[in-house]
């Protein structure tokens, strides 16, 4: 793909062929995310007042991560201001639907929304990009875990997801903390605490054994969820000049009583060209992609994105390939050749590749090169 337009470019094309209603605030979003509040009111009342079987706990923890999950995915559209117009009520809201995922609104729309949604895929600024060649060269933890066999490292990276958000979101935390305002500063920081204290209180509350399965388990359980999604987001795609939602995101599909629970959150293509429209309307804007640009877009099955992930190394190498260092095996990127049916690599000399990257210019790092 060598013709790149901005998220703003689409959105012009595409907006006039949408309803009017489609531009407004759906608060009747918030039904569902009540709906799972009491389940996880429940559940905590369940599993501290009952003496149960520790099976029957376990359910319960299933169903207290999947509401975790399911409120986290909420609070993304909450905070972007799809459901509530109002500032303070959107950040409340957002803050009660994230509480169990422990990141607060204040620190959200900075990490997510100012900067990840304006710089999506760019390996300097986007938070969320993963690292490139020259980038290994330069981080010993890296180069340590890149000499690792591809198959431990792919389990490695599928067996963290179960505590990546909430470890990504505390980075985040630290990275961001020192660009707010000082009179801004103690709100976030009283955002990123409270959650926690509530949290820890519960275990003296609950007792070690009984938060585990009220608090412990539901969060690797909403971890894995969440990141499920997001590591297929863009991790597939290449790095990207310019921020073409149709080059360096992803939609999964999942059955459609998954999309109810999950409030749409697989349309992610959809999210990056509208991110201020309630997800309620992305399979409408999806006809539209599809039927304007189809040898653009890009959609898969999650369980064929996951397969996929765990089939191809997490490292960029000249923007629009991913590289295994150790065997130097080089594999394409969506839109540039990758096939997830037969997923395939060339080697190249290790060496010859570290060396090559090293010498680029700062203009041409972490930027898609044209295909020779």
């Amino acid at each position: 793909m060598k013709d790149l337009h901005s998220f703003a470019w689409y959105a012009k094309q595409i907006s006039p062929k949408l309803p009017k209603s489609a531009f407004k605030p759906v608060p009747s979003r918030l039904w569902g995310g009540l709906a799972y509040l009491l389940i996880v009111v429940a559940g905590f009342i369940t599993i501290g007042l009952f003496q149960l079987h520790p099976l029957i706990y376990l359910a319960i923890s299933f169903v207290l991560g999947t509401s975790f999950a399911a409120m986290g995915f909420l609070g993304h559209e909450i905070l972007h201001g799809t459901v509530v117009r109002k500032a303070w009520l959107r950040d409340f809201l957002g803050a009660i639907a994230f509480w169990p995922l422990s990141t607060g609104p204040k620190l959200w729309r900075k990490w997510h929304n100012l900067t990840h949604h304006l710089h999506t895929q760019h390996e300097e600024h986007d938070p969320d990009a993963w690292p490139t060649l020259e980038r290994l060269s330069r981080t010993k933890l890296l180069s340590w875990i890149y000499r690792l066999p591809h198959g431990v490292r792919a389990f490695g990276s599928f067996a963290s997801l179960t505590l990546m958000f909430t470890l990504h979101s505390a980075r985040m935390f630290a990275a961001y903390l020192k660009e707010f305002k000082p009179k801004q500063r103690r709100s976030v920081w009283m955002q990123f605490i409270l959650p926690w204290v509530f949290w820890i209180s519960l275990l003296f509350i609950m007792g070690p054994i009984k938060w585990v399965f009220a608090f412990f388990i539901p969060l690797l359980i909403a971890n894995a969820i969440v990141m499920g999604y997001i590591s297929t987001n863009h991790r597939l795609n290449p790095i990207t000049e310019i921020n073409d939602p149709l080059a360096n995101s992803l939609t999964v599909t999942v059955p459609k009583w998954v999309d109810v629970l999950h409030f749409n959150f697989s349309y992610h293509t959809e999210h990056h060209l509208f991110p201020g429209m309630s997800s309620k309307y992305y399979p409408l804007v999806k006809e539209h992609v599809k039927s304007m640009w189809p040898e653009r877009y890009h959609e898969m099955p999650i369980g064929k994105a996951l397969v996929a992930l765990w089939k191809t190394p997490r490292l960029y190498y000249e923007g629009n390939q991913l590289i295994d260092p150790k065997q130097g095996h080089v594999y394409s990127t969506l839109g540039h050749g990758l096939n997830i049916s037969n997923i395939t690599f060339r080697k190249v000399n290790k060496e010859e590749a570290l060396g090559r990257i090293i010498k680029l210019s700062k203009s041409k790092v972490g930027h898609v090169l044209k295909d020779k």
